[in-house]
């Protein structure tokens, strides 16, 4: 198995090195360096807005490079995140040799490493995003003896002048191919890029979203990653975007993966997938398909901590004009089997027993049912879009996924708010009455996180300046009317898209 994954590893380091980026050293990073005459090293870390920053070397020699690979650098704390005092703000940046990657964009050949911070006496910052996931991922895992695994689907416009020709379908665009879908080359370019730098890509399609406006045209697309461990599953997403970004600068293009970017068109989101994993298992599904408790268990945490996820996974106003009634975005606190109206969804399965592929290939033998995919189920939750911070979100999804382990009325939990209709139906109407509704502004996100922050504060996973940072964040908007003050005015609602047009 991992000489199957080694063999076709899109990274060029895991190529020439013959090793998975978990066991990459820092010799190996000297030698890679030294051997492919590499002179620019990028030290790359996010920072409070959720975007990649970056930090340039130029390597003058091997005992220079050794250095920086070995101490880091100080970076000023108070400059990348608001809850940083500039009287405290001296922090280090210290490289992960398993994100190594060739940076595709740099004409002068450069490394690119992402970097973990590090307090004055040298442990790690204890309210940076991605030691939070680390600390959620452990105490998941202590908890519970399983990993938390993840996979977002990354949605985004891209937007180009009309040509005129091949016209496509407006909000009909899922799946579409050339000529009607024109923005095919650039997505698997974006794929190639993204797979390069380490990620885990499923596929890759348009989405629905397809429409003109003003003489520009808004074509959605998607790419959809593998489920990895959750902190692994952070940093793609982080490349990922910061390569759909730079290639659309270098493309002449367009891109926003803001969640919404006019009325009554599709919005994007960030939904994200899990999974329960021991000793190479999936635990979500049990022998014909029947869900476990402990996928149970943990959907029931997100049930019961659904109203301050909204603070982590929708951090801007523009966030809860997608999360609306009557959308596929989710309103209302529950969850359910394929349904693609509910915050948390259990998607279709390989687990009907039936060998598809051989009814397809009649030529080809039975496979054994164990090999045939049951390792994929996921669950997902659909509210999050791309104002997230990928680091605190996920961190907050591992968080509530843990809390279902330690509640003990979470059976039931997840049998109350369970549903198998389409509750936007008027037939169900008295069943969407029973169900609880997601925050519809950053100031109500903001009160429910504050209602629920000890959960979050557990294990000293989030910190105390974290939570009060996002609180603050939110409350600045000042937005606990905005959605019907603003409702039908196109000038007002077209000023607040173009603020937080470029989210994340």
């Amino acid at each position: 198995m991992k000489n199957e994954q080694l063999a076709m590893n899109a990274n060029v380091l895991v190529d020439e090195l013959k090793k998975h980026p978990s066991e990459f050293t820092r010799e190996d990073i000297i030698n890679y360096v030294v051997d492919h005459n590499i002179r620019m090293v990028n030290f790359m870390y996010p920072g409070g807005d959720g975007k990649l920053k970056t930090l340039n070397f130029v390597i003058s020699d091997v005992a220079y490079l050794r250095t920086i690979l070995t101490c880091g650098e100080r970076v000023d704390g108070s400059s990348l995140f608001d809850f940083i005092q500039a009287s405290s703000s001296d922090l280090y940046v210290l490289p992960r040799y398993s994100s190594a990657f060739i940076d595709p964009f740099s004409e002068e050949p450069t490394l690119c490493m992402l970097c973990s911070f590090f307090d004055k006496d040298g442990q790690p910052m204890a309210s940076s995003p991605e030691h939070t996931l680390r600390k959620a991922a452990k105490a998941f895992r202590d908890a519970t003896g399983m990993e938390f695994h993840a996979m977002g689907e990354l949605e985004y416009y891209v937007i180009k002048p009309v040509e005129g020709r091949f016209p496509g379908r407006d909000q009909h665009g899922y799946h579409e191919s050339a000529p009607f879908a024109k923005m095919g080359d650039f997505r698997k370019k974006c794929m190639r890029y993204i797979a390069q730098a380490g990620g885990h890509i499923k596929y890759g399609h348009t989405e629905v979203g397809c429409f003109e406006q003003e003489g520009l045209l808004y074509e959605q697309n998607e790419i959809e990653f593998l489920p990895v461990e959750v902190c692994q599953a952070a940093d793609e997403l982080m490349i990922a975007k910061w390569v759909i970004y730079n290639l659309a600068w270098h493309e002449n293009l367009t891109v926003t993966f803001a969640p919404k970017i006019t009325a009554g068109k599709a919005g994007s989101g960030l939904h994200i997938h899990m999974r329960l994993m021991r000793e190479g298992r999936n635990m979500l599904v049990e022998r014909g398909g029947v869900l476990t408790d402990n996928a149970r268990r943990a959907i029931a945490g997100l049930m019961e901590l659904a109203p301050s996820l909204t603070a982590f996974g929708n951090k801007i106003p523009t966030s809860y004009f997608r999360l609306v009634p009557h959308q596929e975005a989710p309103t209302n606190v529950c969850w359910g089997d394929r349904n693609r109206s509910v915050l948390v969804r259990v998607p279709l399965g390989w687990t009907s027993g039936v060998d598809m592929s051989q009814t397809a290939n009649p030529l080809e033998q039975e496979v054994p049912i164990e090999e045939r995919g049951s390792s994929k189920q996921t669950f997902e939750i659909r509210s999050g879009d791309g104002s997230a911070d990928v680091y605190q979100y996920l961190a907050a999804l591992c968080v509530a996924c843990r809390h279902g382990f330690e509640m003990k009325d979470a059976l039931e939990i997840a049998e109350r708010t369970y549903v198998d209709v389409n509750i936007h139906d008027d037939a169900n109407a008295s069943r969407l009455n029973q169900l609880a509704q997601l925050p519809d502004s950053c100031s109500a996100s903001a009160k429910c996180l504050e209602a629920q922050r000890a959960v979050y504060e557990e294990q000293e996973i989030f910190s105390k300046d974290m939570i009060d940072g996002i609180m603050a964040q939110l409350r600045s908007y000042h937005d606990r009317t905005l959605r019907t003050d603003i409702e039908g005015n196109v000038d007002e609602t077209k000023r607040l898209i173009q603020r937080f047009f470029y989210c994340g």
